[in-house]
């Protein structure tokens, strides 16, 4: 079924808010198992697959930066959160009978593999989904930028960026909603405008590398198999 695929392999990058729980901070557990079955849908197409995810849901760096904890501690802290996470969506996709591996930028070989990329790669061609966690493993990079450049090293075909809205919008189509949204974009039009779709690092980076981004609504009916399938959803920067 893979050779029917448009992208073969490609690194799925969600927020932690994407797990979090509707009355607040943590992780919704249904959130996560709509996630899980998602990703488990897609993996039995016969695509190849790695996950960053962010951990905004319990912490996040910036914002405790913010208020007066030290910023390189804070980005460690969110570091953290991330692995969190992570072994939240390893759980989860292991009940949905896929195989997993989390591997971590920051050594803590009780929970997970250090990040290796040929180990990475080797885990991926034997059909694990493998969930890179820690970020990039240093302060004042994103998990953006963490999945640009995970996506990079893996080979992938692209990055798809799941997200609570179907693309990218020219303003906030929840305070306007007459926004014009975008089928697609160029990385230029995506810096220059200050577009929110990943952070400036993260989409140089795809840029440099001629990586496609692909924004678009997790939370739609089959939207990733549509995405890998060649068919037209979200926004797609290339």
């Amino acid at each position: 079924m893979s050779d029917d695929l448009r992208y073969k392999r490609v690194l799925l990058k969600v927020s932690g808010e994407m797990l979090r729980h509707p009355d607040g901070e943590g992780i919704c557990v249904e959130r996560l198992q709509s996630m899980s079955r998602a990703i488990a849908g897609v993996k039995r197409l016969g695509a190849e697959f790695g996950v960053v995810i962010g951990g905004g849901n319990i912490l996040r760096g910036n914002t405790a930066s913010d208020k007066g904890i030290d910023r390189v501690s804070a980005d460690y802290m969110g570091m953290l959160a991330t692995v969190i996470n992570a072994l939240a969506l390893q759980s989860g996709l292991e009940n949905e009978g896929i195989e997993t591996l989390v591997m971590t930028a920051i050594s803590m070989e009780q929970l997970a593999e250090p990040y290796i990329r040929r180990r990475a790669i080797r885990h991926i061609e034997k059909g694990r989904v493998v969930i890179l966690a820690g970020g990039t493993g240093n302060p004042y990079f994103s998990t953006d930028t963490a999945a640009a450049l995970r996506a990079i090293e893996i080979q992938a075909d692209a990055v798809l960026k799941g997200t609570k809205v179907d693309g990218v919008y020219e303003e906030d189509p929840v305070n306007n909603p007459n926004a014009k949204k975008f089928d697609s974009l160029n990385y230029i039009d995506v810096l220059s405008k200050g577009l929110r779709v990943m952070d400036a690092t993260a989409v140089s980076l795809c840029m440099e590398n001629s990586l496609p981004i692909v924004v678009f609504n997790l939370n739609g009916d089959n939207n990733i198999q549509k995405i890998l399938r060649g068919e037209s959803v979200g926004t797609i920067v290339s």
